[in-house]
């Protein structure tokens, strides 16, 4: 009988990629005021220069380890204390601007000074962009009665707490958030997974996790013997990894646990 529910919180509670995207459109705009240039193409520029860039630097393992993307690293600060973290916060200054000036490039446009304003500017506007999905408060209020709720998500503490400072209703539904660089090792490896069990002090049997990602949140679990719900956003095909339960909108979980 499951106990409790482990929400992801990345395009799963929150619809980061919006914001993302939001922030890109907006700060691109000013590009477009300065020099006329098509924001649409500055910003697959961008992101181009970022993941390329941000791969780059010696910082990428760990990142990879903890579950940091590229595009986080365009407005996280990572004030967090360990010496990778650190090492990190040291880096995303020149990556910003690297980034934003090198995308400028491939559009003709050679000014050092506005790329660093623009990579200034990007991490106000992603602040000013936080979305929740439309469903996701009306889920966590039906379930909050009947299961205990745990928030499973990967990143830099410093910057995931930033996300749920500016969503503030979210936090408590919460009895536990677990972020992996607290921990030290990201989704999908199993330790995280037993941690978070540990906390809420139920087995595998006791749980369902609720994500978007195959490669961590449905890998994970899986590792794991939790059951999972893959939210399949984008009509994918869930090839080598396979969850428990699929759906295309977290509505749909109410289905899915009812019938558990």
């Amino acid at each position: 009988m499951v106990k409790a529910i482990f929400f992801d919180l990345d395009d799963t509670l929150l619809w980061d990629k919006k914001s993302v995207a939001t922030a890109f459109q907006t700060t691109c705009e000013v590009a477009e005021e300065r020099y006329g240039v098509d924001p649409k193409k500055l910003e697959e520029a961008v992101r181009e220069e970022a993941r390329k860039l941000y791969s780059s630097y010696e910082t990428y393992s760990f990142t990879q380890l903890i579950g940091i993307n590229p595009f986080e690293g365009l407005w996280g600060e990572f004030k967090d204390d360990t010496k990778e973290f650190r090492q990190l916060s040291e880096i995303v200054p020149e990556y910003r601007r690297r980034t934003w000036t090198e995308g400028l490039k491939k559009l003709g446009i050679d000014d050092e000074d506005f790329g660093y304003e623009l990579g200034e500017r990007f991490p106000e506007e992603r602040k000013k962009a936080p979305f929740v999905y439309e469903d996701t408060f009306s889920v966590l209020n039906q379930v909050k009665e009947e299961y205990r709720l745990l928030l499973l998500t990967n990143g830099s503490p410093d910057l995931q707490n930033t996300k749920l400072k500016i969503t503030p209703e979210l936090v408590p539904y919460f009895e536990h958030i677990v972020i992996s660089g607290d921990y030290g090792k990201g989704k999908p490896d199993p330790g995280i997974f037993e941690y978070a069990l540990q906390k809420m002090n139920l087995t595998s049997e006791d749980v369902i996790m609720v994500g978007d990602n195959l490669n961590t949140d449905i890998k994970g679990a899986n590792r794991t013997g939790i059951k999972s719900v893959w939210i399949n956003h984008h009509e994918m095909t869930a090839t080598e990894v396979k969850p428990t339960f699929e759906i295309s909108r977290l509505r749909e979980l109410i289905g899915i646990i009812e019938k558990l």
